[in-house]
């Protein structure tokens, strides 16, 4: 399958995933079996043809321990019209205190539901339990029912590292 330019799949990207906004996260637990739970990540609009978002997150939570061992995470958006978002990730905690304040009031600027006050759950503001997962995407795949009625196939963008 060839890899499309992020670009050209970007518009449809955001459109879905601020609609949909929560997707189905599956990391690898420390006995090297999936795990999956539901999670909220918040994506940039990057300038480049890089994709990158950010999932706020407690650093002591069982997907920090999986992502310790392993640090690559599978997201996947569904919603009822059938158009789906898939997500392969890397990911890395942001530990520099100016950067998890600046996403902080990022989210929490956003229009609900895609944005939310973190305070709701660290009602304490920014703690040391407080963490900042940043997704850097190898793989984003959008598709679609409609796509398989037409024999449209899905549209996936992949990194070059």
């Amino acid at each position: 399958m060839n890899s499309t330019p992020f670009a050209e799949l970007a518009d449809t990207f955001h459109q879905r995933v601020e609609r949909i906004v929560w997707c189905s996260a599956a990391t690898i637990d420390r006995k090297n079996r999936p795990r999956s739970r539901v999670l909220h990540p918040v994506w940039e609009k990057p300038t480049t043809d890089e994709p990158f978002g950010w999932i706020l997150t407690g650093r002591r939570s069982h997907k920090a321990k999986h992502l310790a061992e392993n640090p690559f995470i599978s997201l996947s958006y569904w919603d009822q019209q059938h158009e789906q978002v898939y997500v392969d990730a890397k990911v890395s905690w942001q530990d520099d205190d100016a950067e998890r304040e600046r996403i902080w009031n990022e989210v929490k600027s956003r229009p609900a539901p895609y944005g939310y006050d973190p305070a709701i759950i660290w009602a304490d503001g920014i703690t040391d339990d407080f963490g900042v997962l940043e997704l850097r995407p190898w793989r984003v795949e959008l598709y679609a029912i409609s796509d398989m009625t037409t024999g449209a196939s899905a549209k996936v963008w992949r990194s070059d590292a």
